[in-house]
């Protein structure tokens, strides 16, 4: 069963950023890609529980604001030390303007 819940607009989140969305007691990362799709993980770091969404964005890497810890947002694969941990990624569509995000 999914469960899509409208995270932002698709004007929120500029190319190769991200922004944070909450919903219930879970933080997400909405991300928008170099080609302009949108993609979503879980919110915190894998490492130190840290919001991505103060991280840095190039290409499809986030990159932790706190210790650097780099994951491929499209996959969720944890890229650099000192993150080993995969982050979850979530489905995401466009619809009217808004981008949704399956938080199942």
């Amino acid at each position: 069963m999914t469960n899509w819940v409208a995270a932002c607009s698709v004007e929120d989140v500029a190319l190769e950023d991200v922004i944070r969305f909450d919903h219930g007691s879970r933080t997400f990362a909405v991300y928008r890609s170099p080609a302009g799709q949108y993609y979503a993980t879980d919110g915190l770091c894998t490492h130190e529980k840290i919001h991505l969404a103060d991280g840095l964005v190039m290409d499809n890497i986030i990159e932790c604001p706190k210790h650097n810890g780099r994951f491929d947002y499209r996959t969720g694969e944890a890229k650099g030390a000192p993150v080993c941990i995969n982050l979850r990624t979530y489905p995401v569509r466009v619809d009217d303007g808004k981008v949704l995000i399956d938080v199942s």
